[in-house]
């Protein structure tokens, strides 16, 4: 039954033979699936592409479906897996930044150094990060974002470790290492919520960016409680600056085996044309010429110099209310009293919660009436926010309670901004340009915001004997910073819907730039000059 054919090469098998041995090999079925070329069976070396592509064209309508994945190349369980993540790592960013602030009375006792260079510690930090974030946003736009922030997340874990070991002697050591944290801050903050919009599209990126950004009130409380409660159980302030280095390293792992980078712009992208990447100058003239995002950014410019002044005094304020009326001795020797920050931190983070939840269903609600929703639902929330910071300043030696009270309300209604100034950015900026446009906000917000406010309120107060005094005066000027943000969304209302549909139905123009070779390289040229 088994011959050697010599001129093919091969061993032959008498075909009864074998049918009487194998009969499942040679039965009818079997034989129609090996000339079915669109069998279910498919070669074990065979590349997966392939047999993905014989399954689709084998299966009906409603299996195709199925078996067609999303347009972002992400589930969705996947994508809530990210969004998890990516909300994890805010929340240990912000975390990581105000737990300085929450143990700033024993920094400033531990270096003996005034309110002046105190302030310094978020004015450097605030200005690394800022004047990075053109950079990631640039590498964002163009190159893989999760690798990006990975590096960035370990290099942030690694140089706040660093600065909880800095000598008595060397505070610009500490300043050193706080700015280098904005190095790792700038390579996230920039490029995460773009991952976000190319998940999701309309309400549902509105609820994801609202738990994204979620993190912030939570992160920054956090900070302040987990500060001071491990200043206060260790009697050290340097082990509050190593629990979120810990932490970062759990992100990285994350973000490495949990997070996928989806496809950018898939998920708005139109049948009818593609995007195109432009020119880092070619972006930030379009940037300039979109009214929308510039009034937006300004008016998130009031917000971040509130929250800023607000984040690095608040609690120190107190602290001074509390001496001055002759409830608590002052400071001399660490570790100092540190209650205050952990009152503030709770306030933040309940404010928070509430202020971005409301501010988010607050939007969905007016939406369904005008298209100008989010720019004037972030105005209402500047514009009720200013009268009770006034009050909680103006009432610190009074009463405490009512201090707590109208901090809590002014906090709530700054809080609702948050995820709407960000959605207001995602949907006026078409996707290609949305890392640089994220880096953008990023240096104009801060470089006019908290770059300057926390060193600047500080230098105030040591310019007058009366530190309670001359703080509490210099706290005073955010209530009217917060009325021009309301203006300035006020202003970013009369062109929110032009600016949107513009973005939704932007296509590139015919004479967009190629690349060409010449004289031995590439160049870009109008698609006109080569036009026959």
């Amino acid at each position: 039954s088994l011959t050697f054919n010599l001129t093919q090469g091969a061993y032959c098998v008498d075909p009864k033979m074998a049918s009487s041995l194998f009969p499942s090999l040679f039965s009818p079925a079997a034989v129609m699936s090996l000339a079915d070329p669109t069998s279910d069976t498919t070669p074990f070396f065979s590349d997966d592409s392939e047999a993905e592509g014989s399954e689709e064209r084998g299966a009906g309508p409603s299996q195709r479906r199925e078996v067609e994945e999303p347009a972002s190349g992400v589930s969705s369980m996947r994508s809530v897996f990210t969004v998890i993540v990516l909300c994890f790592i805010n929340l240990l960013n912000y975390m990581d930044r105000f737990t300085v602030a929450g143990v700033l009375p024993d920094i400033e006792q531990y270096f003996r150094i005034n309110d002046g260079k105190s302030g310094l510690l978020q004015t450097v930090f605030i200005c690394s990060y800022m004047f990075l974030a053109p950079v990631f946003g640039y590498l964002g736009d163009r190159y893989n974002r999760k690798v990006i922030m990975s590096v960035g997340i370990g290099f942030w874990s690694v140089v706040t470790l660093a600065s909880s070991y800095m000598p008595r002697e060397y505070f610009w050591l500490l300043l050193l290492a706080r700015g280098l944290v904005g190095v790792g801050e700038a390579s996230y903050s920039t490029i995460a919520p773009t991952i976000i919009a190319d998940l999701y599209v309309k309400e549902r990126r509105t609820q994801m960016l609202s738990v994204f950004y979620f993190a912030i009130p939570v992160g920054s409380g956090l900070g302040y409680i987990v500060g001071s409660k491990v200043d206060g159980m260790a009697g050290d302030w340097h082990w509050a600056l190593r629990v979120t280095p810990a932490l970062g390293v759990v992100a990285v792992v994350l973000l490495l085996f949990v997070v996928k980078e989806p496809k950018r712009g898939a998920i708005e992208a139109r049948p009818e044309h593609t995007l195109q990447r432009t020119s880092w100058l070619g972006d930030m003239k379009a940037l300039c010429r979109n009214p929308s995002f510039v009034l937006s950014t300004f008016g998130f410019t009031a917000v971040a110099f509130v929250t800023g002044s607000l984040a690095l005094w608040a609690p120190a304020f107190l602290f001074r209310a509390s001496v001055f009326t002759g409830e608590r001795p002052p400071c001399v020797k660490g570790p100092c009293d540190t209650s205050d920050s952990l009152y503030f931190g709770i306030i933040t983070v309940v404010s928070g919660i509430l202020g971005v939840a409301s501010g988010a269903e607050a939007s969905r609600r007016l939406r369904l009436r005008t298209p100008r929703a989010d720019p004037l639902v972030c105005a209402l929330g500047l514009l009720l926010s200013a009268p009770f910071l006034y009050l909680a300043i103006v009432f610190a030696q009074a009463s405490p309670i009512a201090t707590y009270v109208f901090i809590f309300l002014g906090e709530t209604f700054l809080s609702m901004n948050w995820a709407i100034v960000a959605d207001i950015l995602l949907y006026v900026v078409v996707p290609t340009r949305r890392s640089t446009a994220e880096a953008f906000q990023i240096v104009l917000s801060h470089l006019l915001g908290d770059a300057g406010s926390p060193y600047l309120i500080g230098v105030q107060t040591d310019s007058y004997m009366w530190q309670f005094r001359s703080l509490q005066l210099s706290l005073l000027t955010c209530s009217f910073v917060a009325v021009g943000g309301g203006a300035f969304f006020l202003a970013t209302a009369l062109f929110i819907e032009k600016d949107r549909q513009r973005a939704t139905n932007y296509a590139p123009s015919d004479d967009e730039p190629i690349v060409v070779p010449k004289s031995g390289r590439s160049t870009r040229v109008p698609v006109s000059s080569v036009l026959i």
